[in-house]
């Protein structure tokens, strides 16, 4: 099976980022500003975004982030400058992305949960020409000396040495700019084995065709409201919400922070009709005394990834939302966001895939030499695709290691069925996907290195029936015998929180290794699971 070809969504061969040879939508907007114009032009008075109390409609967006561009550019920002955003969800942060690909400016979007190292490593990386930021999270910014030159925009508040962001917007009207399609557009940041995260360059053309594989799949019309209840710095909130509304120019509805009441009041009041949240965030809100009574007739596309949906839960939104088809979404930041979507005919019947390879994209299972294996036999899943990154911001290692003819390496491990549908396995990276966010071993690992004390570490996944899985940490000591309470502290200030271990092992002895010198981190699993048993 694949996803048949809808009208408006005829597709061919193009030639793109000097060697690939991808699958294109015909009919597509050849940049971000383009497709803001489109939408504006088309749906002036349709509304576009709801915050708390303020709804604008998508003339007000339009004039809004004009004049926001065209006081980025009298403050010196220019096409191909990096402009970083510390928010949360709020619609300053919509119109702020906007704003900056209006002017050609790379968006860089920086997780609120992160400390301030990590928050100096991407600023300095990604050489950030301005940080607009909340300014409750002055004091986590780094020192000057730690971070290049920049211009600081505070919102919400007074912070030192920032200018207010009431204070941004132009008299003027701004000129858009005309990126190429291949131009990126958005820098996010994604961990890595080496410990150290890598900027993974999304362009216009992958973010503008993974906002139209949402539509095409979910069939996203101005009749549609989304509710943006995940992080919008993260690839989901970002495409699957800002960019899938856009596209289709219906209304996007900003939850500022997920709480099951405060989603279902929201959805329940705004009419919402589609969703992408991670499975434990359904657990929770079916978790609700109330959720039975609740009017949530008008939510009929709910999806979900990062993480599987348990099978009890699925039941269970089957019998008490009969109207909404729960929907598996399988893709990465290196995608863009979806790979695979699971037709909502289907999701019932095949609750061990992932779905089927979206539109346009291209899915290979492979053995360790690149070979592809046959249909039904497991293999390592890559993926090509106009959705797939151009690569690796300054990393041309890691570019090279980690694609090949435009092929990502995703590091899982999966198979194709003879149907097409697409099952992911296991983890052939040492990942743990808390909640819906991912957080690997490594980088942990390389944090608690420095922690006095700890000898060796290594962080394998504890589970959770609530959030899937939860962090652990097998540690040895030395004879200062630090405690958990001393090593959590200790990463807490170097490390967002939810990387931050939640229980230990503690012991003087050495950790298990093969005859490699590698831990063995199977071991390891076994032990937590028998201590769990006991």
């Amino acid at each position: 099976m694949q996803w048949e070809i809808a009208a408006g969504y005829e597709a061919r061969r193009e030639q793109h980022y000097g060697d690939r040879i991808i699958s294109c939508f015909v009919k597509r907007p050849r940049s971000l500003p383009a497709m803001l114009s489109a939408t504006c032009s088309i749906a002036p008075e349709g509304e576009a975004i709801v915050c708390d109390e303020v709804r604008l409609d998508w003339r007000e967006v339009e004039e809004r982030t004009s004049r926001i561009a065209a006081g980025l550019r009298a403050r010196g920002v220019r096409a191909g400058d990096r402009i970083a955003l510390l928010l949360r969800n709020r619609i300053e942060f919509v119109l702020a992305f906007f704003a900056a690909f209006r002017i050609g400016a790379v968006t860089v979007p920086l997780s609120t949960r992160y400390q301030t190292p990590e928050i100096a490593y991407a600023l300095s990386d990604c050489d950030a020409a301005m940080l607009i930021f909340e300014a409750d999270l002055l004091e986590r910014l780094p020192g000057k000396e730690d971070m290049p030159p920049l211009r600081l925009i505070a919102i919400g508040g007074e912070a030192r040495g920032a200018e207010a962001w009431e204070a941004l917007p132009a008299d003027v009207e701004c000129r858009d700019f005309a990126p190429r399609e291949e131009d990126t557009a958005v820098i996010l940041y994604t961990s890595g084995t080496t410990g150290r995260p890598k900027g993974a360059m999304l362009t216009h053309l992958s973010l503008i065709n993974s906002a139209l594989v949402f539509c095409r799949c979910f069939e996203l019309t101005e009749k549609d409201r989304s509710i943006a209840a995940v992080p919008l710095a993260h690839v989901t909130g970002l495409v699957a919400n800002i960019l899938a509304m856009l596209a289709s120019r219906g209304t996007l509805i900003i939850l500022p922070e997920f709480k099951a009441k405060a989603f279902l009041d929201l959805a329940e009041k705004e009419r919402s009709t589609y969703t992408i949240i991670v499975p434990a965030m359904y657990k929770l809100c079916l978790m609700q005394p109330d959720f039975a009574t609740r009017d949530l007739t008008s939510w009929r596309i709910g999806g979900f990834g990062g993480a599987p949906m348990p099978e009890p839960t699925i039941q269970e939104l089957a019998e008490k939302l009969p109207t909404m088809k729960p929907v598996n979404c399988y893709g990465a930041t290196e995608t863009s966001s979806p790979a695979t979507i699971m037709p909502p005919e289907e999701m019932i019947a095949r609750l061990s895939s992932v779905g089927l390879p979206g539109p346009n994209c291209d899915i290979l299972v492979v053995d360790d030499h690149g070979a592809e294996v046959p249909r039904g036999e497991t293999g390592e899943i890559w993926i090509g695709g106009p959705s797939v990154v151009s690569g690796y911001w300054n990393r041309p290692d890691a570019t090279a290691e980690s694609f090949t003819a435009g092929y990502w390496h995703s590091g899982d491990i999966g198979m194709m069925d003879q149907d097409g549908f697409v099952h992911v396995l296991d983890r052939k990276k040492d990942m743990i996907v808390r909640g819906g966010l991912k957080i690997y071993s490594a980088e942990v690992e390389s944090v608690l290195s420095d922690c006095p004390g700890v000898v060796e570490s290594a962080i394998v996944s504890k589970p959770c029936p609530v959030l899937g899985e939860r962090v652990h940490a097998f540690i040895r000591v030395d004879e200062r015998q630090p405690g958990e309470a001393e090593i959590a502290r200790f990463a807490a200030a170097r490390l967002a929180d939810y990387k931050v271990p939640e229980t230990f092992t503690l012991s003087s002895d050495p950790l298990p290794r093969n005859s490699n010198g590698k831990v063995m981190k199977r071991l390891l699993r076994e032990r937590l699971a028998a201590a769990t048993r006991a």
